[in-house]
């Protein structure tokens, strides 16, 4: 019997998500197109792989025998495709979290390695998804858990440790301080530009050190957001303290200390489908970090959230 590997991949998909249209969406497909393909195979292996209800899909027991070997099968598949890749291919790397400029990170390292062709991931899910199709080698960025499917099939390596700032109004009460304790903005409103399920580092800051007054905004790029903190002179919000930020008047970033908050900057791939130029990449970002202290973390001195401490070391 051949089995249809896109056939295969859709009834995958399906069964992690347990929603058609999340998975036809990570597959870039019709809902109709992706039913097809499971109609399919479910005709040509002569059983029901999932059942539909209300509450979505489900693998039957026939779909769960199938699951891990078919999931096998598509590592299989795409670490073949990756042993014969064109040696003078690029190296595909997806970067997301635009807003905190994860690209100068890799700017500083790109003349060390082989060519890498970067994509513009839209957040970490889209991420997760990218790599474990194969439609990327690696991804940078902040790495946290969602709880999403086969996470666990990735490997995670943190590259940079970041310090950053309070970007804070000039009319704010704190707004003239060289420097500041978090604990001094835990009466301060805090600013998402982004939905706090996405802002994983916030949301730890904000549990951390006690501030209540948060508040969502729509995601409109550094300007538009520095413009808003600068008209709110009781909000703040937090920035790598690198990223490169447009001009605006009336708006400070102010370092902070006693602790000094670390923004963990990691590399993910896919280890069933690496890519050989990977250790390549690999090795300039730790001589670079080496030469540049970005993994330096003292925990009497600095803060992480919790779960990146796990990630100074691969997993």
């Amino acid at each position: 019997m051949d089995l249809d590997l896109a056939q295969v991949r859709a009834f995958v998909t399906t069964a992690e998500t347990r929603h058609f249209g999340h998975a036809a969406a990570e597959l870039g497909l019709t809902q109709q197109a992706l039913s097809k393909r499971i109609a399919r195979l479910e005709a040509l292996l002569g059983t029901r792989l999932l059942e539909r209800g209300h509450g979505g899909v489900r693998p039957t027991a026939a779909g769960h025998r199938f699951l891990a070997p078919a999931r096998r099968a598509l590592a299989t598949a795409d670490a073949a495709v990756s042993a014969v890749r064109d040696d003078a291919g690029p190296l595909r790397v997806d970067v997301w979290g635009h807003l905190y400029d994860p690209s100068r990170t890799l700017s500083e390292v790109i003349d060390d390695v082989p060519p890498i062709e970067l994509g513009r991931a839209r957040d970490l899910p889209a991420v997760f998804s990218a790599l474990l199709r194969g439609e990327a080698d690696a991804a940078f960025g902040r790495v946290h858990r969602t709880g999403r499917p086969r996470e666990d099939e990735l490997t995670r390596r943190a590259v940079r440790l970041e310090p950053v700032d309070a970007l804070i109004s000039a009319d704010h009460p704190l707004g003239r301080a060289e420097q500041l304790r978090p604990a001094d903005l835990r009466d301060a409103r805090l600013v998402f530009p982004a939905a706090s399920d996405r802002l994983d580092f916030l949301r730890h800051f904000a549990d951390a050190f006690g501030i209540r007054d948060r508040v969502e905004v729509v995601n409109l790029g550094a300007g538009r957001l520095l413009a808003e903190l600068r008209d709110t002179p009781g909000a703040f919000t937090l920035f790598p303290a690198d990223a490169r930020l447009p001009d605006v008047p009336g708006v400070r970033a102010v370092p902070l200390a006693d602790p000094v908050p670390l923004y963990a900057w990691s590399l993910l791939w896919a280890d069933a489908t690496r890519h050989p130029r990977l250790s390549d990449l690999l090795r300039a970002l730790s001589t670079h970090g080496r030469a540049r202290r970005w993994l330096e973390y003292d925990p009497s001195r600095d803060w992480l959230p919790d779960e990146d401490t796990d990630a100074l070391s691969p997993r």
